[in-house]
Protein backbone atom coordinates (compact mmCIF):
# COMPACT_ATOMS: atom_id res chain seq x y z
CA UNK A 1 0.00 0.00 0.00
CA UNK A 2 1.53 3.15 -1.21
CA UNK A 3 -0.21 5.67 1.28
CA UNK A 4 1.22 3.25 4.21
CA UNK A 5 4.58 3.41 2.53
CA UNK A 6 4.53 7.28 2.45
CA UNK A 7 3.62 7.24 6.59
CA UNK A 8 -0.05 6.98 6.49
CA UNK A 9 -2.00 10.23 7.28
CA UNK A 10 1.01 11.03 9.76
CA UNK A 11 2.46 12.72 6.91
CA UNK A 12 -0.32 14.82 5.74
CA UNK A 13 -0.85 15.91 9.20
CA UNK A 14 2.66 17.33 9.86
CA UNK A 15 4.25 17.78 6.57
CA UNK A 16 7.44 19.51 7.71
CA UNK A 17 8.32 15.59 8.41
CA UNK A 18 8.08 14.94 4.31
CA UNK A 19 8.83 18.58 2.92
CA UNK A 20 11.65 19.88 4.86
CA UNK A 21 12.93 23.06 4.56
CA UNK A 22 15.96 23.40 2.55
CA UNK A 23 19.35 25.48 3.37
CA UNK A 24 20.55 28.46 1.95
CA UNK A 25 22.52 27.40 -1.66
CA UNK A 26 24.43 29.65 -3.98
CA UNK A 27 21.95 29.83 -6.98
CA UNK A 28 25.30 29.73 -9.14
CA UNK A 29 23.89 32.56 -11.25
CA UNK A 30 24.80 33.02 -14.79
CA UNK A 31 24.12 36.47 -16.42
CA UNK A 32 22.26 36.00 -19.60
CA UNK A 33 21.06 38.93 -20.79
CA UNK A 34 20.42 42.87 -19.20
CA UNK A 35 18.00 41.70 -16.08
CA UNK A 36 17.87 38.52 -16.25
CA UNK A 37 19.69 35.69 -14.70
CA UNK A 38 20.08 31.65 -14.94
CA UNK A 39 20.27 29.65 -12.30
CA UNK A 40 21.51 25.89 -11.63
CA UNK A 41 22.29 24.71 -8.21
CA UNK A 42 22.33 20.97 -6.82
CA UNK A 43 18.82 19.95 -5.86
CA UNK A 44 18.78 19.71 -2.03
CA UNK A 45 16.64 16.55 -2.32
CA UNK A 46 16.92 12.73 -0.83
CA UNK A 47 13.82 10.18 -1.95
CA UNK A 48 11.94 9.50 1.01
CA UNK A 49 11.23 5.71 0.18
CA UNK A 50 14.34 3.80 -0.52
CA UNK A 51 12.79 1.35 -2.47
CA UNK A 52 12.68 3.99 -5.49
CA UNK A 53 15.68 6.40 -4.57
CA UNK A 54 18.38 4.48 -7.09
CA UNK A 55 15.19 4.78 -9.74
CA UNK A 56 15.00 8.20 -9.30
CA UNK A 57 18.64 9.52 -8.83
CA UNK A 58 19.53 7.45 -11.82
CA UNK A 59 18.58 10.85 -14.09
CA UNK A 60 21.68 12.76 -13.35
CA UNK A 61 20.54 16.12 -14.84
CA UNK A 62 17.46 16.23 -12.93
CA UNK A 63 19.71 16.24 -9.96
CA UNK A 64 20.75 20.36 -10.47
CA UNK A 65 17.57 22.39 -10.19
CA UNK A 66 16.82 25.18 -13.00
CA UNK A 67 15.40 28.43 -13.05
CA UNK A 68 15.21 32.01 -14.68
CA UNK A 69 15.21 34.98 -12.70
CA UNK A 70 13.80 38.20 -14.12
CA UNK A 71 15.30 41.12 -11.75
CA UNK A 72 14.46 45.15 -11.22
CA UNK A 73 18.57 45.12 -9.29
CA UNK A 74 21.15 42.87 -9.68
CA UNK A 75 21.12 39.89 -7.71
CA UNK A 76 24.01 40.59 -5.32
CA UNK A 77 22.28 43.76 -4.28
CA UNK A 78 19.72 43.79 -1.87
CA UNK A 79 15.63 44.60 -2.48
CA UNK A 80 12.49 46.06 -1.70
CA UNK A 81 10.77 44.45 -4.56
CA UNK A 82 8.19 41.42 -3.86
CA UNK A 83 8.57 38.46 -6.10
CA UNK A 84 6.23 35.93 -8.14
CA UNK A 85 7.36 32.20 -8.83
CA UNK A 86 5.37 31.00 -12.18
CA UNK A 87 5.57 27.27 -13.07
CA UNK A 88 5.06 25.76 -16.33
CA UNK A 89 2.72 22.85 -17.12
CA UNK A 90 3.34 19.21 -18.08
CA UNK A 91 5.76 19.02 -20.90
CA UNK A 92 7.06 23.07 -20.32
CA UNK A 93 10.19 24.71 -19.12
CA UNK A 94 11.79 25.56 -22.33
CA UNK A 95 13.06 29.08 -21.77
CA UNK A 96 11.95 30.62 -25.34
CA UNK A 97 8.24 29.01 -24.93
CA UNK A 98 8.02 30.26 -21.23
CA UNK A 99 8.95 33.97 -21.85
CA UNK A 100 6.04 33.86 -24.31
CA UNK A 101 3.81 32.07 -21.95
CA UNK A 102 3.94 34.43 -19.32
CA UNK A 103 3.87 38.68 -19.12
CA UNK A 104 6.87 38.52 -17.62
CA UNK A 105 7.40 42.33 -18.64
CA UNK A 106 3.93 43.00 -17.16
CA UNK A 107 4.87 41.65 -14.00
CA UNK A 108 7.93 43.80 -13.60
CA UNK A 109 6.28 46.79 -14.74
CA UNK A 110 3.85 45.85 -11.84
CA UNK A 111 6.78 45.55 -9.74
CA UNK A 112 7.19 42.20 -8.56
CA UNK A 113 10.61 40.24 -9.42
CA UNK A 114 9.75 37.03 -11.70
CA UNK A 115 11.23 33.32 -11.34
CA UNK A 116 10.55 30.33 -13.64
CA UNK A 117 11.48 27.23 -12.33
CA UNK A 118 11.82 24.01 -14.02
CA UNK A 119 10.18 21.56 -12.46
CA UNK A 120 11.75 18.02 -12.01
CA UNK A 121 12.39 15.48 -15.42
CA UNK A 122 11.12 18.76 -17.45
CA UNK A 123 12.89 20.62 -20.51
CA UNK A 124 16.95 20.96 -18.97
CA UNK A 125 16.34 18.74 -16.38
CA UNK A 126 15.17 16.11 -18.82
CA UNK A 127 18.74 15.55 -20.36
CA UNK A 128 18.83 13.32 -23.39
CA UNK A 129 15.20 11.78 -23.02
CA UNK A 130 12.82 12.42 -25.42
CA UNK A 131 9.05 12.17 -25.11
CA UNK A 132 6.27 12.60 -22.21
CA UNK A 133 8.78 13.24 -19.19
CA UNK A 134 8.84 10.84 -16.19
CA UNK A 135 7.60 13.02 -13.85
CA UNK A 136 4.61 12.62 -13.10
CA UNK A 137 4.23 8.91 -13.64
CA UNK A 138 2.56 6.03 -13.85
CA UNK A 139 4.38 4.62 -10.50
CA UNK A 140 2.48 6.78 -7.31
CA UNK A 141 6.03 6.48 -5.65
CA UNK A 142 7.45 8.47 -8.38
CA UNK A 143 4.75 10.86 -8.59
CA UNK A 144 5.00 11.56 -4.59
CA UNK A 145 9.05 11.81 -5.51
CA UNK A 146 8.74 14.46 -7.98
CA UNK A 147 6.34 16.74 -6.17
CA UNK A 148 8.84 16.08 -3.18
CA UNK A 149 11.62 17.47 -5.25
CA UNK A 150 9.56 20.25 -7.00
CA UNK A 151 8.12 21.58 -3.67
CA UNK A 152 12.39 21.64 -2.10
CA UNK A 153 13.39 23.23 -5.24
CA UNK A 154 10.50 25.99 -5.12
CA UNK A 155 11.77 26.66 -1.41
CA UNK A 156 14.95 27.15 -2.23
CA UNK A 157 14.33 29.84 -4.50
CA UNK A 158 12.08 31.55 -1.88
CA UNK A 159 14.26 31.51 0.04
CA UNK A 160 17.20 32.56 -2.12
CA UNK A 161 14.12 35.80 -2.10
CA UNK A 162 13.65 36.14 1.11
CA UNK A 163 17.46 36.55 2.21
CA UNK A 164 18.10 38.95 -0.36
CA UNK A 165 14.94 41.34 0.62
CA UNK A 166 11.75 40.44 -1.11
CA UNK A 167 8.79 41.25 1.54
CA UNK A 168 6.79 39.15 0.03
CA UNK A 169 6.54 36.54 -2.14
CA UNK A 170 3.91 34.58 -4.30
CA UNK A 171 3.51 31.66 -6.54
CA UNK A 172 1.87 31.11 -9.90
CA UNK A 173 1.24 28.05 -11.86
CA UNK A 174 -0.75 26.59 -15.08
CA UNK A 175 -1.54 23.26 -15.50
CA UNK A 176 0.39 20.61 -13.63
CA UNK A 177 2.58 24.35 -12.38
CA UNK A 178 -1.34 24.87 -10.40
CA UNK A 179 -0.90 22.14 -8.95
CA UNK A 180 2.71 22.02 -7.43
CA UNK A 181 1.91 26.00 -6.55
CA UNK A 182 -1.57 24.94 -5.00
CA UNK A 183 0.45 22.43 -3.09
CA UNK A 184 3.22 24.44 -1.78
CA UNK A 185 0.81 26.91 -0.68
CA UNK A 186 -0.26 24.22 1.36
CA UNK A 187 2.67 22.69 3.13
CA UNK A 188 4.34 26.23 3.80
CA UNK A 189 3.59 29.22 5.52
CA UNK A 190 6.55 30.91 3.21
CA UNK A 191 3.83 31.33 0.43
CA UNK A 192 2.36 35.18 0.37
CA UNK A 193 -0.02 34.67 -2.10
CA UNK A 194 -0.95 31.77 -4.72
CA UNK A 195 -2.65 32.00 -7.95
CA UNK A 196 -3.02 28.44 -9.52
CA UNK A 197 -4.54 28.90 -13.29
CA UNK A 198 -6.60 26.01 -14.99
CA UNK A 199 -5.27 23.71 -12.60
CA UNK A 200 -5.29 20.01 -11.96
CA UNK A 201 -6.56 19.58 -8.43
CA UNK A 202 -6.40 15.46 -8.48
CA UNK A 203 -4.52 13.31 -10.51
CA UNK A 204 -7.27 10.51 -9.44
CA UNK A 205 -9.89 12.97 -11.12
CA UNK A 206 -7.58 13.30 -14.02
CA UNK A 207 -7.07 9.28 -14.76
CA UNK A 208 -10.82 8.77 -14.35
CA UNK A 209 -11.12 11.77 -16.51
CA UNK A 210 -8.79 10.48 -19.31
CA UNK A 211 -10.47 6.75 -18.81
CA UNK A 212 -7.61 5.20 -17.36
CA UNK A 213 -9.17 3.38 -14.83
CA UNK A 214 -11.15 0.12 -14.90
CA UNK A 215 -13.43 -1.51 -16.60
CA UNK A 216 -16.76 -1.43 -14.73
CA UNK A 217 -18.05 1.40 -12.92
CA UNK A 218 -17.21 -0.95 -9.60
CA UNK A 219 -13.12 -1.04 -10.76
CA UNK A 220 -13.05 2.55 -11.70
CA UNK A 221 -14.18 3.75 -8.46
CA UNK A 222 -11.92 1.20 -6.49
CA UNK A 223 -9.40 2.21 -8.31
CA UNK A 224 -9.84 5.85 -8.30
CA UNK A 225 -10.20 5.98 -4.54
CA UNK A 226 -6.85 3.58 -4.45
CA UNK A 227 -4.68 6.15 -6.31
CA UNK A 228 -6.21 9.47 -4.50
CA UNK A 229 -5.02 7.94 -1.27
CA UNK A 230 -1.49 6.57 -2.57
CA UNK A 231 -1.12 10.02 -3.90
CA UNK A 232 -2.58 11.92 -0.90
CA UNK A 233 0.58 12.66 0.74
CA UNK A 234 0.98 15.53 -2.03
CA UNK A 235 -2.52 15.96 -2.52
CA UNK A 236 -3.62 20.02 -2.90
CA UNK A 237 -6.47 18.99 -1.73
CA UNK A 238 -5.09 16.87 1.49
CA UNK A 239 -4.12 20.28 3.91
CA UNK A 240 -5.67 23.63 4.41
CA UNK A 241 -4.29 26.80 2.34
CA UNK A 242 -1.13 28.06 4.54
CA UNK A 243 -1.86 31.66 3.29
CA UNK A 244 -4.98 34.35 3.86
CA UNK A 245 -7.67 33.06 1.36
CA UNK A 246 -7.90 36.74 -0.24
CA UNK A 247 -4.37 36.32 -1.08
CA UNK A 248 -5.70 33.34 -3.14
CA UNK A 249 -7.22 33.09 -6.83
CA UNK A 250 -8.11 30.41 -8.99
CA UNK A 251 -8.28 30.70 -12.53
CA UNK A 252 -10.49 28.20 -14.48
CA UNK A 253 -10.95 28.15 -18.72
CA UNK A 254 -14.74 27.17 -19.51
CA UNK A 255 -13.64 25.00 -22.50
CA UNK A 256 -10.68 23.33 -20.72
CA UNK A 257 -10.85 19.41 -21.68
CA UNK A 258 -7.49 18.93 -20.25
CA UNK A 259 -8.29 19.69 -16.92
CA UNK A 260 -11.67 21.01 -16.70
CA UNK A 261 -13.05 23.27 -14.39
CA UNK A 262 -13.99 21.01 -11.85
CA UNK A 263 -10.62 20.61 -10.88
CA UNK A 264 -10.09 25.17 -10.29
CA UNK A 265 -13.80 24.29 -8.75
CA UNK A 266 -12.10 21.76 -6.44
CA UNK A 267 -9.61 23.54 -5.45
CA UNK A 268 -11.50 27.07 -4.60
CA UNK A 269 -13.69 24.69 -1.99
CA UNK A 270 -11.12 23.45 -0.62
CA UNK A 271 -9.33 27.13 0.01
CA UNK A 272 -12.71 28.55 0.33
CA UNK A 273 -11.45 31.49 -1.88
CA UNK A 274 -11.90 33.36 -5.01
CA UNK A 275 -12.78 31.25 -8.33
CA UNK A 276 -12.23 33.23 -11.91
CA UNK A 277 -13.58 31.39 -14.70
CA UNK A 278 -12.31 33.00 -18.57
CA UNK A 279 -12.86 32.16 -22.16
CA UNK A 280 -11.04 29.64 -23.70
CA UNK A 281 -9.22 26.23 -24.03
CA UNK A 282 -6.40 24.89 -22.01
CA UNK A 283 -4.34 25.52 -24.57
CA UNK A 284 -5.95 28.44 -26.08
CA UNK A 285 -6.54 31.14 -23.08
CA UNK A 286 -8.80 33.24 -24.31
CA UNK A 287 -9.28 36.09 -22.10
CA UNK A 288 -6.04 34.95 -19.88
CA UNK A 289 -4.92 39.02 -20.03
CA UNK A 290 -8.25 39.03 -17.90
CA UNK A 291 -6.61 36.59 -15.53
CA UNK A 292 -3.49 38.43 -15.26
CA UNK A 293 -5.47 41.47 -14.45
CA UNK A 294 -7.66 39.86 -11.45
CA UNK A 295 -4.42 38.78 -10.18
CA UNK A 296 -2.90 42.61 -10.04
CA UNK A 297 -6.06 43.81 -8.77
CA UNK A 298 -5.60 41.29 -5.95
CA UNK A 299 -2.01 42.26 -4.63
CA UNK A 300 -2.90 45.73 -5.08
CA UNK A 301 -6.14 45.21 -2.89
CA UNK A 302 -3.61 43.13 -0.38
CA UNK A 303 -1.19 45.93 -0.41
CA UNK A 304 1.89 43.72 -1.69
CA UNK A 305 2.38 46.26 -4.86
CA UNK A 306 1.57 49.40 -4.98
CA UNK A 307 -1.82 51.01 -6.98
CA UNK A 308 -1.64 51.30 -10.55
CA UNK A 309 -1.22 55.34 -11.39
CA UNK A 310 -4.69 56.21 -12.92
CA UNK A 311 -4.34 58.72 -15.53
CA UNK A 312 -6.20 62.21 -14.86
Amino acid sequence: DVHAAYGGDALVADPARFFPAPPSVDLGLRRIRPGVWEAAWPSVFEPFLGAVAERWLSRVENRTARARLYLANPPEGPTTRPAILAIHGYMGGQWLIEENVWPIEWLLRRGLDVVLPVLPLHAGRAGSHRGAPGFPSSDPRLTNEGFRQAVTDIRTLVRWLRDRGAPKVGIMGMSLGGYTSALTATVTGEIDFVVPMIPLASIADFAREQGRLGRTAVEEDEQHAALERANWVVSPLARPLACSKTRALVVAAESDRITPVAHAARLARHFDCEMLTIAGGHLVQIGRSEAFRALGAMLEREGIIPPRRRRP
